[in-house]
């Protein structure tokens, strides 16, 4: 019986295999350091293959290098032996959500969910930390310390006598930041759907680099835009009297956008139920991010002139238009007022006017967007104070994800930080019914002793990622919103953690007699039966938010994944009864136990009853 794989795809490999379809004189086999016969590319024969020349050695290009980038490279190739665990206890609605929160540093959540979400992301949205010449928490295994790379670099003798001043602004830091996001960057473009896009928050520092590290990993052709978000008033902050109030949003696009959607376009489709003769048309939201200190004049009661009932305005999202636009746009009969008080006008819009009247998105729209102080009151309301720096605005994301997502798509964030993308996605749901799905990723970075969340309780910045989530999914939830929306204000944690089964690869002379009998089982002691079946649905590629229920089937307890997408049995005690009895359920795929049969009989021929009862039954152990 096929064992699953307990460690991440072997990206390197898979690329190697990809070349030889391609170029199989290129790929020959060597011996790698265990000895063992692999396949591995002639890169003196793959140069040759792409040059119209005699490739003689090194030649001048145009490219960005830095010190550790080929490291970089290795690492977002290799694979790793760690997996995601569910932990019930602080997810929200587990077992009916399709949204996922993972607990860990981001590079090992990428390389866990290649499997599963390859090709499957609409959007990723991420916040880096912006390079501000301090080390950086994500500190992978490729990373040279300080002073190694001083000496490396010329900036220090081999006494330590420093060489340089201002070590800082000399390219250490550019390194390692480039070094920390050029693995994430690229592990990302694999996830992305032929038509999604990655946005990326950045400030001045570092956006050059990012965008020829992009150019080099999602190709200069696939750049989409420089967005500029201005993030605050005003203000002379700099030595040199210049303020630096804007921030930018990096956009490059996987290869098949045919364009954004435009403002305020809809994923439903287009009908005429009242027939209208201005042609099919679709409801669309009536107001906009913004609150009513930044546009005073768009905050007011609407009324509904036929039947005097009063819709009050929301001081966070006021209406999208001033009211003499509004009366006109209610003659028209472009306003539809709901019989229901406590929900909201909608507006319609015609699909003739899709292209002819809709207003392009343009790089400058970030600057009608909130600035900081919108975040930061965001964070205050619902947190009860200022526990988190340096998030970003709801209406940021609220602008970005609707010019690519529709339906269900799924947005991905992997610096997660307060989680302002999964509130985003939320209330864009909320507002228009849609059924987008969020993945955030968050590494557990301890909160100083010192800050206002750990005084608060947050031990680290997942704890308070999590709370923010379920605080504004609640509030949304209690609010007006749209009749459609699935209320799906959920979210599964899965937390990376090291493999569930025990390094049981020990040589003959290694083994005692006291170690055997541990040795009869693989799986680690403190591992549950649910842990175990995410890593089956991890590594055989099954979306880790589907429906889970548990039955007793002949007194043994059997999962089920989205009823009979998959089946998982880890009991002790499977017999060729439980088999054929699973068997009839015609699943696409049983796992089992590798120890988990009765007999050695029973194990041979769990698979022949399988082939003979369920013939399109894939079966694995574990």
């Amino acid at each position: 019986m096929e064992k699953l794989k307990a460690h991440s795809s072997n990206l390197a490999q898979q690329n190697v295999s990809r070349i030889k379809n391609i170029l199989p004189n290129c790929v020959v086999e060597a011996r790698d350091e265990h000895g063992n016969i692999k396949l591995s590319i002639d890169f003196d024969q793959l140069r040759q293959e792409l040059s119209e020349s005699i490739v003689e050695g090194p030649q001048e290009r145009y490219h960005l290098n830095w010190p550790g980038k080929r490291e970089a490279l290795v690492t977002a190739n290799t694979p790793i032996s760690k997996v995601l665990r569910p932990v019930r206890a602080e997810s929200v609605n587990f077992d009916t959500t399709k949204n996922l929160f993972i607990e860990g540093d981001n590079l090992d959540a990428l390389k866990l969910l290649q499997d599963t979400y390859l090709g499957k992301v609409k959007v990723i949205y991420i916040d880096p930390p912006y390079n501000t010449g301090n080390d950086f928490i994500y500190e992978d295994n490729f990373a040279e310390n300080n002073d190694a790379f001083l000496k490396r670099t010329v900036q220090k003798d081999d006494l330590g006598n420093k060489l340089v001043s201002n070590t800082e602004s000399n390219g250490r830091f550019h390194s390692d930041w480039l070094s920390m996001m050029y693995p994430r960057l690229k592990l990302a473009r694999n996830l992305l759907q032929d038509d999604g896009v990655i946005f990326i928050s950045i400030d001045d520092n570092e956006v050059p680099n990012l965008r020829k590290i992009c150019d080099e990993i999602y190709g200069v052709e696939n750049f989409v835009a420089e967005f500029i978000w201005k993030r605050r008033v005003s203000s002379a902050m700099a030595d040199n009297n210049v303020s630096a109030d804007q921030d930018y949003v990096i956009c490059y696009q996987k290869g098949l956008l045919e364009g954004f959607l435009g403002i305020g376009k809809d994923f439903k489709k287009y009908s005429n139920p009242d027939n209208d003769p201005r042609g099919p048309w679709i409801l669309d939201n009536l107001t906009v991010g913004m609150n009513s200190s930044m546009r005073p004049n768009q905050a007011y009661d609407l009324v509904d002139p036929s039947t005097g009932k009063v819709y009050p305005f929301n001081p966070n999202r006021v209406w999208a238009f001033i009211p003499e636009s509004m009366n006109r746009m209610i003659k028209e009969g472009r306003v539809i007022f709901p019989n229901d008080e406590s929900k909201r006008p909608m507006q319609k819009r015609f699909q003739n006017e899709l292209k002819s009247n809709y207003n392009p998105f343009s790089t400058l729209m970030l600057d009608l967007v909130g600035m900081n102080t919108e975040a930061t009151r965001t964070i205050q309301d619902l947190m009860g104070g200022n526990i988190f720096d340096y998030s970003k605005p709801v209406s940021l994301l609220t602008t970005l994800i609707p010019q690519i997502t529709t339906g269900s798509d799924i947005i991905f964030d992997f610096f997660a930080g307060s989680s302002s993308t999964a509130h985003a996605v939320i209330q864009l749901n909320s507002e228009d019914g849609g059924n987008r799905r969020f993945i955030m990723v968050q590494l557990p970075e301890d909160c100083p002793e010192k800050s206002e969340a750990f005084k608060q309780g947050y031990k680290n910045i997942a704890e308070l990622s999590k709370e923010r989530i379920r605080r504004a999914g609640k509030k949304l939830l209690d609010g007006n919103h749209h009749e459609d929306w699935n209320k799906d204000i959920g979210f599964r944690v899965l937390r990376v953690d090291t493999s569930n089964i025990a390094d049981v690869y020990s040589t003959p002379d290694e083994l005692d007699q006291m170690k055997i009998t541990f040795h009869a089982n693989n799986i680690k002691a403190d591992r549950t039966p649910e842990d175990l079946l995410f890593q089956v649905l991890q590594s055989w590629g099954v979306d880790l938010s589907l429906p889970i229920r548990t039955e007793n089937i002949q007194g043994t307890p059997v999962f089920f994944v989205d009823d009979n997408a998959l089946i998982a049995c880890f009991a002790s005690n499977v017999n060729e009864e439980l088999v054929k009895t699973l068997a009839r359920f015609g699943p696409l795929r049983v796992v089992f136990s590798d120890n988990g049969f009765e007999s050695d009989a029973v194990k041979i021929n769990a698979e022949q009853i399988l082939k003979q009862l369920s013939p399109a039954t894939e079966v694995k152990s574990i």
